[in-house]
């Protein structure tokens, strides 16, 4: 099982990013995939992941109507496509395999990646 995250940089605040994350080892129906970030000191936040039988993705407040989480089974590959981002969205984002959602958020149970850091700063 690997997971490999990228796509982070440095983006002026309203800019876009496209985070990566390839799964490898498992599929993504068995496994799902989901993506969380940490900055220094905090916890680590749950941002999106999969949150119904009907595949619609769940989104933390801090991030609804602005990231979009997608999925490329052919590749084996999830997104998150972050629009409109703001400096306190600055973190190192990470991608888990296993990911469910349970109340109040998203729980990882397997595998995470390597982390790609945003940074969000004029």
């Amino acid at each position: 099982v690997q997971l490999q995250a990228s796509g982070g940089g440095l983006v002026q605040p309203g800019g876009s990013l496209r985070l990566s994350c390839a799964a490898s080892g498992f599929s993504l129906d068995s496994d799902p995939i989901g993506w969380f970030r940490q900055v220094p000191g905090k916890p680590r936040e749950g941002v999106s992941c999969i949150g119904s039988r009907d595949g619609s993705p769940y989104y933390a407040d801090s991030v609804k109507g602005r990231f979009t989480f997608s999925r490329d089974n052919a590749k084996n590959t999830v997104y998150l496509q972050m629009n409109n981002l703001k400096p306190e969205d600055t973190a190192v984002y990470y991608c888990a395999s296993k990911t469910f959602l349970r109340t109040p958020g998203c729980v990882a149970f397997g595998s995470w990646g390597q982390g790609t850091l945003v940074t969000v700063s004029s």
